[in-house]
């Protein structure tokens, strides 16, 4: 199979959706009879896997330090990602295009014009990201439900990255959808505590752990929120916030300020991705905020994997498939968020219980070999649908 897949972001970035297209080229290259041909921005670090060949494009300075999320520079960047993609289309023959994002509107036109079949990988919906990031398109967004459920309608098959999103694609009447959760990528998920982090920082009771980027739906605002209010009741845990650009941290750097508990909250800035491991091992209850989206956020699964307990708010992005049992979901206002908390600080045995679980759910659902074996059998029927559709 000749294949081309688009990917319109930095590619390789240690963050969600770039993640998620690293796990399925990763994967497809190690399947036999197939050549994959990847374009992505001009940012990211260049990844080496058999069978892939990486286009970028143009590497201008307005071109750079793209973020997640919908905005001009990104409009800019596919602006040219569109052109390329397109002269890449016409001089090659490609069986499938794998498109995920906006990416897969461009991936219509091909079809169109060229008769070749798409896959629509979604790792969002596209309509509630455009007007969550910018509320005043909420004017259109008829339109954009209406484009999002054509892209659905008419790809060969649709690759959803968790529950809300299948639904989605049922609603929208799709033709084959297979779930492709994410899972955890940690090195080792039994790395030893050594409390090197406490040490580092000074700390002598639990740390209270967050890990990845500082935007606002991760829910940032409400977690220090929470965070001041139990530490009105408890002076037995740190925060500790791993992640973020410079701008960002300075941020929420003058807001902890504000809020009395600079003394309390830890910025280290971002890590490298080879490292979590060793960052989750030291902590002793790992958070995940995130107050807006459908999609599971990719971090609680290496965060269940590490073993530790996890404090995540119960909203459907979370629980649409971990329950209570995997996790400490509360409720996403500062009030029950801090008593969640509270919950874990004074509770070992409720610590210990629910890192155990979590565990346990990623073990089974949530590693590499599931996530290939459900790619493979997606891969199984396009190739058998795309044969019996050239006879």
């Amino acid at each position: 199979m000749n294949l081309f897949m688009m990917a319109p972001h930095p590619f390789f970035q240690n963050r969600g959706t770039p993640i998620d297209v690293l796990l399925v080229v990763r994967a497809l290259s190690e399947r036999k009879n197939i050549k994959i041909d990847l374009l992505t921005y001009n940012e990211g670090t260049d990844v080496t896997l058999p069978n892939l060949t990486i286009f970028r494009t143009p590497n201008f300075t307005f071109t750079q330090n793209i973020r997640p999320g919908f905005s001009f520079k990104k409009l800019i960047c596919d602006f040219f990602f569109f052109f390329h993609a397109w002269s890449l289309v016409h001089h090659n023959k490609y069986d499938l295009i794998h498109a995920g994002e906006e990416a897969v509107f461009m991936a219509m036109f091909f079809t169109f014009i060229y008769k070749i079949p798409y896959v629509y990988d979604l790792d969002s919906s596209i309509a509630q990201q455009l007007v969550e990031k910018k509320p005043m398109l909420r004017v259109l967004l008829p339109l954009f439900n209406f484009m999002e459920k054509q892209a659905i309608r008419r790809s060969l098959a649709n690759l959803p990255v968790c529950n809300a999103l299948a639904e989605l694609c049922r609603k929208n009447h799709s033709n084959k959808t297979v779930t492709l959760h994410d899972i955890s990528q940690l090195k080792n998920p039994y790395a030893p505590k050594t409390d090197r982090l406490k040490k580092e920082l000074g700390i002598q009771g639990l740390i209270l752990l967050y890990c990845g980027n500082l935007e606002p739906y991760q829910g940032i605002d409400l977690l220090l929120d929470s965070f001041q209010l139990a530490c009105k009741k408890t002076n037995k845990v740190d925060l500790v916030i791993i992640g973020g650009v410079e701008e960002d941290i300075k941020y929420y750097k003058e807001k902890v300020h504000r809020l009395g508990i600079d003394k309390k909250t830890h910025f280290l800035g971002q890590k490298p991705f080879e490292q979590l491991d060793q960052f989750l091992a030291e902590a002793d209850i790992l958070v995940a905020p995130r107050i807006r989206g459908i999609n599971t956020p990719m971090k609680v699964f290496p965060f269940m994997h590490s073993g530790k307990p996890v404090l995540l708010t119960d909203l459907y992005t979370h629980n649409q498939i971990i329950s209570s049992n995997e996790a400490y979901l509360a409720p996403a206002n500062p009030t029950g968020f801090a008593k969640g908390i509270l919950d874990l600080v004074e509770d070992e045995k409720l610590r210990k219980q629910l890192g155990e679980k979590g565990r346990a759910l990623v073990e089974k659902n949530h590693i590499y070999s599931a996530h290939q074996k459900r790619l493979y059998s997606i891969y199984d029927w396009i190739e058998e649908r795309i044969a019996v559709n050239t006879q």
